[in-house]
């Protein structure tokens, strides 16, 4: 069997290793248009920017590469896929031929219009990228951070931890809105604004200016903040572009069944940030961009491929390093969900929420608060119901 990964992002290489712990003898062979394969994300806006000492941490060290035995292909970058041919084209003229195609080429930063890419100004996706923004906050450095989601507000409260200026942008009216929801979210927006972050919610970015590196950053309500450095984080978007033609569904992602497997194409599989999947226990199809999803998705794909039918029905799960402890997310929360602290509160240094609609628990979150969170996970694992993360709290209706 001929086994082609297109990306060797996270999710590829856990497919790689899952398959050959699976004990499949398949040809391998790892396509990136990257010239490594890619580091391990997440440290790169906690540990690596708060600790001169990290390095950076590759998916696959070259000891694992070798043990691996895969075909990698560096360099060059996936083109055209023909489903009816079973075949992808790269970009210096050959076609791979594949029995079996996963799809793993990530997302890509989304770019705001006005920041011009000037030096000083970054997003946050590679090392290269976090070594630029370590290197920048040097003592007196002045970080305006565009966008207010995760990695925004990891990357702010990094910055002020070591005693920098920190502001962030966000045209929403709170911190994390998407991933925690307007009650949690603004919450955590005190948070923050207690620790010292400066706060510009409910405006967006006119223009970023500087002649040899940025100097400032021009609001649209036309306040002027001075900038030594800018990370734009403002989400990614999936990377599709060479799947034009294919015949696949690219809308948000390659929509995916309950295995991964691309709807639309036989023997193609999506992995990781790219894949929009029908869900078991959700009402419509996901895309989830974190760490965990690309980890578990790996095992799956390779299951399927080796002939073992296996859904992914895994609740979403996301975890932030900031304000001095950990933040974890279990579940989706609604834009609407009722939102319930069934330990500590929303300004207690811990705590856990639970959050759910129309009598559905939807989300468990919190805060440097793990033994206390755990029961309630367990219920939403479970399938229980919004009732019974009441009863456990003791909680009144």
């Amino acid at each position: 069997m001929r086994v082609l990964v297109v990306g060797a992002s996270l999710a590829g290489a856990r497919t790689v290793q899952a398959l050959r712990r699976e004990g499949s003898d398949a040809r391998i062979t790892l396509v990136d248009a990257g010239d490594a394969v890619a580091c391990d994300r997440p440290p790169l806006s906690k540990k690596f920017l708060a600790d001169p000492a990290v390095s950076a941490v590759p998916v696959l060290t070259p000891e694992e590469l070798d043990a691996l035995d895969v075909d990698l292909v560096l360099g060059r970058r996936a083109t055209v896929l023909d489903t009816g041919a079973r075949e992808v084209a790269l970009d210096d003229g050959r076609r791979l031929a594949y029995d079996a195609l996963v799809i793993a080429t990530g997302s890509a930063p989304r770019t705001v219009p006005g920041i011009a890419m000037l030096p000083g100004v970054t997003t946050l996706r590679t090392a290269a990228d976090a070594a630029l923004i370590r290197a920048a906050l040097v003592d007196g450095a002045r970080v305006v951070v565009v966008g207010g989601g995760f990695v925004g507000a990891e990357v702010a409260w990094t910055a002020r931890s070591h005693g920098r200026t920190a502001t962030i942008v966000e045209p929403l009216p709170h911190l994390m809105a998407r991933g925690l929801g307007p009650t949690l979210g603004e919450a955590f927006t005190r948070r923050h604004a207690a620790a010292g972050t400066d706060l510009r919610l409910g405006v967006g970015v006119a223009a970023v200016s500087g002649t040899s590196r940025v100097e400032s950053v021009t609001l649209t309500d036309g306040t002027v903040l001075p900038a030594d450095l800018v990370v734009v984080g403002v989400g990614t978007v999936p990377q599709t572009g060479w799947l034009a033609g294919s015949g696949l569904d690219v809308t948000d992602g390659v929509l995916c069944d309950a295995r991964l497997a691309a709807v639309g194409a036989s023997g193609v599989y999506a992995a990781g940030d790219v894949a929009r999947w029908t869900h078991p226990r959700l009402d419509a199809p996901i895309r989830v961009e974190h760490w965990t999803n690309a980890v578990e998705h790996g095992p799956v794909v390779a299951a399927n491929i080796n002939g073992r039918p296996t859904v992914y029905d895994a609740q979403p799960y996301v975890w932030s390093d900031q304000l001095g402890g950990r933040l974890q997310i279990f579940g989706r929360v609604g834009a609407d969900d009722e939102v319930r602290y069934v330990f500590g509160g929303p300004d207690e240094p811990r705590f856990v929420a639970v959050t759910g609609n129309g009598g559905r628990l939807n989300a468990v979150v919190g805060f440097a608060a793990v033994p206390k969170l755990l029961p309630y996970r367990k219920l939403l694992v479970e399938g229980a119901s919004w009732q019974a993360a009441l009863d456990l709290a003791g909680v009144a209706a």
